[in-house]
């Protein structure tokens, strides 16, 4: 494996890391594969993500856990992105959707089902 290449941005970043776990179904997570795909994605879900704020956003999994890697702007608030990413063009029926493989209540939001994770460890330089 060669790692990922991270994106820089023009303004100063912070880091939002979250974890969800999938049904532990093989159908299950190959069809969530499959709607996280580029030729599957739903263009609004995509453009919303973008219009809170939200710079870039990627999803690892391993097994039937996902872990979510969101960066924003020092100045973006949470919260507040939440509140609005829900009232978006498709999204709750997208959470809806994919509540299913989730094994959510199909009316809850993004920031319910996600749990935001402690950072434990960060490796810097004192100098």
């Amino acid at each position: 494996m060669d790692g990922y290449t991270q994106k820089t941005f023009p303004v100063k970043t912070k880091r939002y890391v979250q974890t969800l776990d999938l049904r532990d179904d093989p159908e299950m997570i190959a069809e969530y594969r499959k709607w996280h795909s580029k030729e599957f994605q739903w263009k609004e879900i995509r453009d919303g993500i973008k219009a809170v704020g939200i710079l870039e956003m990627e999803i690892y999994i391993l097994g039937t856990r996902l872990v979510m890697i969101v960066d924003a702007p020092e100045s973006f608030d949470w919260q507040t992105a939440m509140d609005r990413l829900a009232t978006l063009p498709r999204q709750a029926e997208w959470e809806a959707f994919v509540a299913k493989l989730q094994g959510c209540r199909e009316d809850a939001r993004s920031d319910e089902k996600w749990q935001m994770m402690e950072r434990m460890f960060y490796l810097y330089d004192e100098a």
